[in-house]
């Protein structure tokens, strides 16, 4: 019936597990939950190790780091049920009708998606940039994800069958952070497999620090570049790529460029800072966006 697969890296998942397990039990499906942490040798492991007194649950401890897409591949291949629930180890269940909501869809869809929202309050300043966008431009209503399906599926909190997930898998080639979920779901676009949104969320619980998120966003812009040049994705599907390419017609990625070297160090004190602005933000990525593509 389903195979819930969870990637761990330094992070307590056994609250989420256990009532992962207590819906599962409510549901009274045939279920496993894998856990794998990626060799970060942290204390919180002690915790996890929890995991494997619950019946149907497996938590494993991998001695050499693989990174995150390729524990999300090795998970999967562990995998012994038709639907895998891909779901990250930071996650919060938020409703008690979770696992219900999914399974009543099962026999229906190749993949399902119940979304993601970020807590009403932030956590605190120094968390701020990431809460933000997560919160006023990530977090989408069902009817706002099925105006682009593919392009707003996330593998967070997805549910997909196993030969269908096998036609494409996380590019393990890529080795930096970011653009992950772009990959996979371009990928699954190109032989249309049924895909269905529903009102299904989790809540984003380990939110990066300011700082953190800009260095994963010059990474996950690094990783778009390459998708698109190594042809793993189209320009229509990224409009950070559609918009790149403009700018390169009208012959201003230069001048851009030029203006991000100035401007960087201005740009970061306020990102980095209490009060973060989604709009500079926004200047920042398209911002590095032109240097890197110059560069290039």
């Amino acid at each position: 019936m389903l195979s819930i697969l969870i990637p761990i890296y330094n992070y307590n998942a056994y609250p989420l597990v256990l009532e992962l397990h207590k819906q599962c039990l409510e549901c009274a499906i045939d279920f496993e939950i894998l856990c794998q942490d990626d060799a970060s040798k942290s204390v919180l492991n002690s915790e996890n190790e929890k995991i494997n007194s619950l019946s149907n649950c497996n938590f494993t401890e991998l001695k050499v780091n693989i990174a995150h897409r390729q524990n999300r591949n090795m998970l999967a291949s562990k995998a012994k049920f038709e639907n895998l629930l891909f779901i990250d180890g930071d996650s919060i269940i938020i409703r008690n009708n979770y696992i219900s909501n999914y399974v009543s869809w099962l026999n229906d869809f190749d993949i399902i998606y119940g979304g993601r929202l970020h807590p009403e309050n932030c956590p605190s300043n120094v968390q701020k940039l990431r809460w933000k966008y997560g919160k006023f431009i990530e977090d989408k209503s069902v009817e706002k994800r099925k105006l682009a399906p593919f392009q707003s599926l996330l593998f967070n909190n997805t549910v997909i069958k196993k030969d269908c997930f096998n036609k494409v898998k996380f590019d393990s080639h890529l080795t930096k952070y970011g653009h992950d979920d772009t990959q996979l779901s371009y990928q699954l676009s190109q032989f249309n497999p049924k895909l269905k949104h529903i009102d299904n969320p989790v809540e984003h619980g380990d939110i990066d620090s300011n700082k953190e998120y800009l260095i994963k966003s010059k990474s996950s812009l690094e990783n778009l570049i390459e998708l698109y040049n190594e042809g793993k994705i189209i320009k229509d599907f990224s409009r950070l790529i559609s918009l790149l390419l403009l700018l390169n017609k009208l012959k201003l990625t230069y001048f851009i460029s030029v203006f991000y070297k100035i401007s960087e160090g201005i740009l970061k004190r306020n990102l980095e800072g209490n009060n973060p602005n989604l709009f500079l933000y926004t200047i920042f990525r398209i911002g590095y966006l032109c240097k890197i593509s110059v560069k290039k």
